[in-house]
């Protein structure tokens, strides 16, 4: 006997929907330096061509990687050795892609991170070492010098029959404080008379409540928001450099403005919801079809004449339940989150059924807020 079911708008009461409430409570606040990005105090990304050596015949097959076999050449010949004319024939040996953040303000002597990747058909870069790598900025210019021993968190193993067993990703490792910073990037955030504030979610509200603090703290017309996104600071004469100027403002406490928003997230049914979502009255209805088909063979014997084998013959039973939709009010003049929640709640929908009756109550026009699928 087979039983087959499929459930229309199925209850998946293991996921889970969750609704986070954004905005602060009154009284509460975010400091500024958690809402707003300072202009010149980022990180630049670097990049480098390296060969990681000494692996254990896990590394690239030379002629299946053309530019392993000119980057080895050209290091050789570096080095004194003339290899233009050998096969030379290794696996012990991996082209990788050196990457690294350099961070503002990095001095001269300074060590950093990097990942090293791999680029042909290498296994693993267990037990192998970078060969110095320059690491080049956006501008083709060498700002670190990397080289170390590459840890990587991962292992394979394989056996003769074939059989492998692998572990996260043995062809990614790090090298930590591998690389050696040296060319800095020259910017003297001190003597900047003006710098601009970018905030990390441009809101009008939020930009004006930060350019308020900020001018009730200092007492002057210290800043001023440009647009959503942008607050320019003027440093005032009470302070020598700019650099003391945030150190004292970057503390201050501002109550961000969000925007009502729903974000949905499809593949595993999660749905974030913001305190200042608001829903009109609407009379919601949910329930589920399911569609059962029941499979019994039977056995049809032959003419007892004949010499025909016995015939299976299918006999199906099909039946359809489907569970009471009972209306029920959700929300009234805009009620707040909470009671959103709570109404969704009593109709005891889950998580994949709440998405659908939030996309409808949106084309409805019963939804302020914004929804946002991931």
């Amino acid at each position: 006997m087979r039983v087959f079911a499929r459930t229309i708008a199925p209850r998946i009461l293991a996921c889970l929907a969750v609704a986070v409430t954004l905005a602060a409570p009154v009284g509460a606040g975010t400091r500024l330096k958690d809402i707003v990005d300072v202009e010149g105090v980022r990180e630049n990304q670097l990049t480098g061509y390296g060969i990681v050596f000494g692996l254990n015949g896990t590394g690239d097959s030379i002629r299946n990687c053309p530019m392993l076999q000119q980057g080895l050449a050209s290091m050789l010949e570096r080095l004194g050795i003339n290899t233009r004319t050998s096969n030379v024939n290794t696996k012990n040996v991996a082209a990788v892609m050196v990457t690294a953040n350099l961070p503002p303000f990095g001095t001269n002597g300074s060590r950093i991170d990097v990942t090293v990747s791999t680029m042909c058909d290498a296994k693993s870069l267990e037990g192998g070492t970078l060969l110095a790598t320059p690491m080049i900025g956006a501008d083709s210019q060498a700002y670190a010098l990397a080289q170390g021993s590459v840890a990587v968190g991962a292992f394979t193993a394989s056996g003769n029959s074939g059989t492998s067993l692998t572990r996260n990703i043995p062809t990614n490792g790090r090298v930590p404080n591998g690389a050696t910073i040296e060319r800095e990037l020259k910017f003297d955030i001190a003597a900047q008379p003006e710098l601009r504030l970018s905030l990390r979610n441009p809101d009008f509200t939020t930009a004006s409540r930060i350019a308020g603090a900020i001018n009730s703290f200092t007492g002057v017309n210290a800043a001023a928001a440009l647009d959503p996104a942008t607050v320019r600071l003027r440093r005032p004469p009470a302070f020598s450099d700019m650099s003391a100027f945030i150190a004292q403002i970057e503390g201050l406490e501002i109550e961000p403005e969000q925007r009502a928003r729903v974000v949905i997230n499809e593949t595993t049914g999660v749905i974030v919801m913001g305190e200042n979502v608001r829903v009109s009255t609407v009379a919601i209805a949910q329930g589920n079809l399911t569609i059962q088909v029941q499979e019994t063979p039977g056995v049809a014997m032959p003419n007892s004449f004949t010499n025909a084998p016995p015939v299976v013959v299918p006999q199906s039973n099909v039946a359809v339940s489907e569970d009471v939709a009972k209306l029920a009010m959700v929300g009234g003049n805009g009620v707040p989150l909470r009671e959103l929640v709570t109404g969704l709640n009593a109709l005891g929908v889950s998580p994949r059924d709440l998405i659908v009756i939030l996309q409808a109550l949106k084309t409805s026009g019963a939804l302020q807020a914004e929804i946002e699928v991931m």
